[in-house]
């Protein structure tokens, strides 16, 4: 017995120490970033271009958190893009109707969370593969908001105090969207560390059956991971409005995309059962300074997406390594 509760007690460290490795890798890649930057270019380390890598990253960002959950159960979430601009668009015709600022955000919320409920749904109870799952519901989501606006962009012209919820500053220095990161980084990782339904979440993404067996409910973690992914992404739609102070139907297209690598790239697992937020957080920022240092040095838009595949593809490729070796 003496000896099982050593071994099991040797495995847990050993996974606590890849984990560490992880995040090490991530915040060693970012410094790296930023120091070819700061000699590539003078203008990488003025106080105000941290503050609009901060920005820029801030939606992406809070997307990425969601996705995590997703992607450590070993799914995938192709919808996140498209609930940002139904969220958007949401909170303005919500407002449009009257309502007040804090009403509309909620059910804009809740718009999100529904379609992350559908998603959980989908794969948890009828057994659809993730990726068929959420093709459909952002094909549907993105549908309806072009119904909803007729492809027309939703102003908040009745409601101009909206777009402090984005262009506000904290002390006149720091913008609202960092800290909605922040905080809701921290919040995101306790849940997935310090809390039963973040182990089940592990669990399942490690092997579903086991987890099945061991008396996991799998049906409930998933509509949990897919809902609390949906809540990401209704609030990231919300600040992205707020931004640029409009519901824009086509908003969000494409940032699935960047959300998913900037998961993968902080060192969670495309097979599951790994992952962390603050390797996630690393992974966004790790983008956000590869695309604004890129652009400080007048590199093409063509070259920079060229760049980004090759990060992706480059951590992917060590997510694999570091499996074989097992």
């Amino acid at each position: 017995m003496e000896a099982i509760k050593n071994k099991k007690v040797l495995n847990s460290d050993k996974k606590e120490n890849k984990a560490l490795l992880q995040k090490m890798a991530a915040g060693i890649s970012l410094l790296l970033m930023c120091l070819f930057f700061s000699v590539a270019t003078p203008h990488f380390l003025n106080v105000d271009n941290i503050i609009t890598i901060a920005l820029q990253t801030a939606v992406i960002g809070i997307m990425a958190i969601g996705v995590t959950f997703v992607i450590i159960t070993s799914g995938i979430d192709l919808s996140l893009g498209a609930i940002i601009a139904l969220s958007g668009v949401s909170a303005g015709l919500f407002i449009s109707k009257g309502m007040s600022i804090t009403v509309a955000v909620i059910l804009a919320i809740l718009v999100g969370m529904l379609f992350g409920t559908v998603n959980g749904l989908l794969i948890g109870k009828f057994n659809l593969p993730p990726f068929i799952a959420t093709l459909g519901s952002m094909m549907m989501a993105r549908g309806l908001t072009l119904v909803l606006t007729n492809a027309k962009p939703v102003y908040f012209d009745s409601a101009p105090t909206f777009s402090t919820i984005s262009q506000g500053k904290l002390f006149g220095i720091i913008p609202y969207p960092v800290i909605y990161l922040i905080v809701l980084a921290i919040i995101s990782g306790f849940i997935l560390k310090k809390t039963l339904i973040g182990r089940y979440t592990y669990a399942i993404g490690s092997n579903e059956e086991a987890a099945r067996l061991s008396g996991i409910n799998v049906l409930k973690t998933k509509l949990f991971v897919y809902m609390y992914c949906g809540l990401m992404c209704a609030i990231a739609g919300i600040v992205l409005a707020a931004r640029i102070n409009s519901g824009q139907p086509t908003a969000g297209e494409g940032y699935e995309l960047d959300a998913i690598a900037a998961v993968v790239i902080g060192g969670t697992s495309l097979s599951g059962g790994e992952g962390s937020i603050t390797g996630t957080i690393l992974g966004a920022f790790i983008m956000g300074v590869l695309k604004n240092g890129l652009n400080l040095m007048n590199v093409s838009q063509n070259w920079q997406m060229l760049a980004m595949g090759a990060v992706v593809i480059g951590a992917v490729y060590v997510d694999m390594l570091r499996k074989k070796k097992r």
